[in-house]
């Protein structure tokens, strides 16, 4: 059913609320909410504009809030509770969050509490309303043999996002050596998108062309076996730098009301002569294979 994936983020959140007070690694969470690490991650964030370990900090730092206020318990104690080694780093944080400190807090109470004022991302909805295509195209693509170039980065669903420092330099290599791969299906390029193995946010990414067949392999350049898989495939308009704003769209809108689950498998950008990374009327197409 549609809402599954919502209550699956509603129980890992549920889940952080109960254990507030202890270390909540991130892959717990997901487990306890029955999905990867990585598709969690990526659900949370296109739903809340927010990074799992931002708002598992923040949510640690309001329940310290609470102590301030209703307990006598000293300050040293609340932190180490919130998840801080020192009082130093907790008041830190606290300041920063709250701009006050926690004794300062503690003093005056919530009538001098400043909330952070809400921003509407006025950018992501002019995006999604011009730039992207709401209806995906649901097709079957065949198996494709592919040939590429590697690398691990951290996503928009991190807090240790360097997509902009690893992809880009990627990308660059592996279009200078193109000439090297022999046996090319012409058309499209493919960046190949999949979680690294074990409890991480860390993600492999490969920069690929399909092939026919391999009879060698360039130095420095991996075979990507992608199975016969059905996918759901929407059109992106604009510059490189917003797909992300596509890709939270699809994860926090259209999966979460269709009749559709991701199966686990890799994503796929998919780059034709259409696109340009620095023109407004570039445009690629972002795939999830779905079940």
């Amino acid at each position: 059913m549609p809402v599954n994936y919502l209550n699956q983020i509603q129980r890992g959140i549920d889940f952080i609320e109960t254990y507030l007070e202890e270390d909540i690694p991130l892959a717990t969470v997901a487990r306890e909410a029955g999905l990867s690490q990585w598709h969690y991650q990526r659900i949370f964030k296109a739903l809340t504009k927010e990074t799992l370990k931002n708002y598992i900090r923040a949510r640690r730092l309001a329940n310290a809030l609470d102590k301030l206020l209703e307990t006598r318990m000293g300050i040293l104690n609340i932190a180490i509770l919130a998840g801080y080694n020192s009082q130093e780093a907790f008041t830190r944080a606290f300041k920063e969050h709250y701009a006050l400190t926690p004794n300062e807090f503690r003093q005056r109470g919530r009538r001098n509490l400043i909330v952070r004022k809400l921003k509407i991302d006025e950018s992501y909805l002019r995006h999604i309303h011009h730039n992207m295509e709401h209806i995906p195209e649901l097709d079957t693509r065949p198996a494709m043999l592919l040939v590429g170039m590697h690398t691990r980065f951290y996503g928009s669903d991190s807090d240790k996002n360097n997509l902009g420092e690893q992809l880009p330099p990627l990308w660059e290599r592996f279009i200078a050596r193109l000439a090297e791969v022999e046996h090319t299906v012409p058309g499209c390029c493919y960046g190949v998108v999949l979680p690294a193995a074990g409890d991480s946010d860390e993600l492999e990414y490969y920069a690929a062309i399909e092939v026919r067949q391999i009879d060698a392999l360039p130095a420095g350049m991996h075979k990507i076996e992608i199975p016969a898989t059905n996918y759901a495939t929407f059109l992106h308009r604009g510059v490189g730098k917003l797909v992300d704003q596509t890709v939270d769209f699809i994860y926090s809108s259209w999966l979460c009301q269709s009749e559709y689950r991701h199966n686990g498998g890799p994503d796929l950008e998919i780059y034709d002569a259409s696109f340009d990374p620095l023109s407004e009327n570039s445009q690629m197409r972002y795939a999830i294979p779905i079940a």
